[in-house]
């Protein structure tokens, strides 16, 4: 277990994997929850409307709750994969 500086336990250790993609011009980090690599295209939800647009993976990391590069709770997930 982790503790926080605050002397909480930061309980939940599991890993998640995220991918750097970039949509329309714009760098952003999605959940990605099946095996992507550099280079592929993926549908994402893009915008406060949640438009599914074509992307492109610039890199992929693993991260916990603690590390992610965007809360957990304001992720958004990769849809699908695009086939070459």
């Amino acid at each position: 277990m982790i503790h926080s500086m605050a002397g909480g336990v930061l309980g939940d250790q599991s890993v998640h994997t995220f991918a750097k993609v970039e949509a329309e011009g714009v760098p952003c980090w999605y959940l990605a929850p099946m095996r992507v690599a550099a280079g592929q295209k993926v549908v994402v939800p893009f915008g406060r409307e949640g438009r599914r647009v074509t992307a492109v993976v610039l890199r992929t990391e693993d991260h916990t709750a603690q590390t992610a590069p965007v809360p957990l709770s304001r992720a958004k997930s990769i849809i699908r994969v695009l086939a070459e």
